[in-house]
């Protein structure tokens, strides 16, 4: 096989590698905790700004990179989308500021009333070298990774990081964000928790994004999958759509289902988005349908043991140095 790397668009695809990392607060403590005297209310004012480290107008989100009581942060802005139930009182609550009148034509600066144009905002603090290359722009790059790459390469690097799945586990023994969890089905072998994703903000299913984290420990990704594995991926894809049916009354026919690869986090788990909705990470570059992952392990039990698997990594990250140390780029 001839391996390839291939350059990505670095816009939108680079953003959706920046994203995908945002899960949850990688501290203990709220960035507001360790400044005293300050509340959550204060804490954007105590950041001094250093610079943006990346940026999509279309994603409509911006990394800047800054001090926070002299510790290196980093401040995530993110524009949430226009729900439906707003616009009413988004049309008789605002102003408009006249830009451009011809024939039919008008635009206009719209002031919405101030709780319509809240922003989301994630602050990393203190924030590592490791983030600051994490969310600074950088070109990708496509991979395929063959059988004997994952075992000579892949594997050893995951094995020789520190990647914490301390937050996962936290999840499934209801130590945080119990409240937050939509479905559950405890048992150990086949069973998952479903919960909505940190990007979805669960005001309206347009962009409806859930995660399903199963109870089972020690599969990394697919690559760790087979046959008799087969039992539980059935089982999350189809008490996962029924969950979701019961509860935002959308069928599976409105679902897309599916694995990364390569995960943002070495825990199994799956997808469960708005077929309409462009979700950040759903391209063919990285997303694998779990239909289809059912498929392939019922034709073949060691398909993801076996086969070779495309991925993109950035410039900057610590696998792609490592494929290239190999001479495979």
């Amino acid at each position: 096989m001839t391996d390839i790397v291939a350059k990505r668009d670095a816009g939108r695809e680079e953003n959706e590698e920046l994203l995908r990392d945002i899960k949850r607060p990688k501290t203990d403590k709220d960035p507001s905790e360790t400044m005293e005297g300050s509340d959550s209310r204060s804490v954007l004012s105590e950041f001094k700004m250093s610079k943006v480290l990346s940026e999509s107008a279309r994603e409509k989100t911006m990394f800047i990179h800054g001090k926070l009581v002299d510790q290196d942060a980093v401040v995530i802005l993110e524009k949430p989308p226009i729900t439906e139930d707003t616009l009413t009182e988004l049309f008789s609550g605002s102003t408009l500021a006249l830009d451009m009148k011809n024939d039919i034509y008008s635009t206009y600066r719209l002031q919405p009333p101030p709780h319509l144009n809240e922003m989301k905002v994630t602050v990393v603090c203190p924030a590592s070298e490791k983030h600051l290359k994490k969310y600074q722009r950088q070109e990708s790059y496509l991979v395929e990774e063959t059988a004997e790459d994952y075992s000579s390469i892949t594997l050893p690097y995951i094995e020789s990081q520190s990647f914490s799945l301390q937050w996962v586990y936290n999840i499934l023994e209801k130590k945080a964000e119990a409240e937050r969890i939509v479905y559950e089905d405890p048992d150990p072998d086949v069973g998952f928790v479903l919960l909505p994703d940190f990007k979805w903000n669960q005001k309206q299913v347009d962009d409806l994004y859930l995660i399903a984290i199963v109870h089972q420990k020690g599969i990394r990704s697919i690559r760790g999958l087979t046959a008799e594995h087969l039992p539980l991926l059935k089982n999350v894809f189809q008490k996962g759509k029924e969950a979701i049916m019961k509860k935002y009354e959308l069928p599976a026919s409105k679902l897309r289902v599916y694995l990364h690869y390569q995960p943002s986090y070495y825990h199994l788990h799956v997808h469960f988005n708005m077929l309409g909705y462009e979700a950040l990470g759903c391209g063919v570059e990285r997303a694998h349908l779990l239909g289809d992952v059912i498929q392939n392990l019922q034709s073949n039990p060691d398909y993801y043991k076996s086969h070779t698997l495309s991925f993109p990594l950035r410039a900057e990250d610590g696998l792609l140095t490592k494929f290239r140390e190999a001479g495979k780029i």
